[in-house]
């Protein structure tokens, strides 16, 4: 049996229930973060709540959290399902109300979470890197200010529909890319890119309307750290061709690097050597160290 978490309560995941008059249901309008654990402990776990505060703000949903009992609802759905190491999505939906689009603030959401084990990526996928494949969806504008982890998804849902539309990259388990609507570099269906050029760790800027990733973040302060350059802009797929590696940031895969770049109706583009570069092996051993994972693990 799998057990899921509502409003501080754990239960059978098939037992959780929503009201058909919830405003994330009817209109969209609720966010989520997904983050994993490392030995049993949700990571960056206060960023990840800070970030859902500030979104939870702007769209008008009335949501304060305790972060100490949140870390004790993890920590009960994972021992009622005997996990450890999990993959976590914390969902927070305006909840029931009226039919229509009302102006004011919802002062009664929805708390759920939902976990599942992690899936276990060897280290020779950490060496040998993935695929990124060219997508023509566009990555949508954002609704707000900047994007949020809202459970508007669709733009995402067609973007992986296109990539499973690909023989070749779904044969090498290839990430998307997505660009802006006028060709500019925007993220991957579910991370963030970077890229390194002439040692200066480029990443697309929050203008595009990417997601403000937490992962991003902390891989750009700590490649400050070690006296990286970091450099946010506008770039284009050509910035990607040309550059010496490339890689994706998210909280499950960590790092990834890209070593291989794919484009409707061109040949495959091999970075590098084909295998991970030393600046992002650098980063994701000083990621690893943050983590506290062993950096020889997979």
């Amino acid at each position: 049996m799998i057990y899921a978490g509502i409003n501080g309560e754990v239960i059978p995941a098939d037992q959780v229930t929503v009201s058909i008059m919830d405003h994330g249901l009817l209109y969209g309008m609720g966010l989520f973060e997904t983050f994993r654990t490392y030995g049993g402990t949700p990571f960056l776990l206060d960023r990840h709540v800070e970030r859902l505060i500030e979104s939870c703000r702007l769209i008008g949903i009335q949501y304060e959290p305790d972060i100490a009992h949140l870390r004790s609802w993890i920590s009960r759905l994972l021992e009622a399902n005997g996990w450890q190491e999990a993959y976590i999505r914390f969902t927070v939906t305006a909840g029931a109300d009226v039919l229509g689009l009302p102006g004011g603030v919802y002062k009664e959401p929805q708390q759920l979470i939902l976990a599942k084990p992690l899936p276990e990526i060897p280290d020779s996928v950490y060496r040998q890197g993935k695929a990124l494949q060219l997508l023509k969806t566009p990555r949508n504008t954002p609704e707000t200010q900047w994007r949020l982890k809202s459970l508007h998804y669709m733009n995402n849902i067609m973007a992986k529909r296109e990539l499973q539309s690909y023989p070749e990259a779904c044969a090498l388990q290839a990430e998307g890319c997505m660009l802006t609507g006028s060709g500019e570099l925007a993220e991957g269906i579910v991370s963030n890119l970077f890229f390194i050029k002439d040692d200066i760790l480029c990443t697309p800027d929050l203008g595009t309307g990417i997601l403000p990733g937490i992962t991003r973040a902390v891989v750009m302060e700590l490649a400050r750290e070690q006296g990286i350059t970091v450099s946010e802009g506008r770039y284009r797929w050509q910035d990607l061709l040309d550059a010496q590696e490339v890689f994706s940031t998210g909280s499950v895969q960590e790092l990834m690097p890209i070593t291989t770049l794919l484009a409707p109706e061109a040949s495959p583009v091999i970075v590098g050597h084909g295998l991970a570069g030393p600046l992002t092996e650098q980063l994701r051993n000083a990621y690893r160290r943050l983590t506290g994972r062993k950096q020889d693990e997979s």
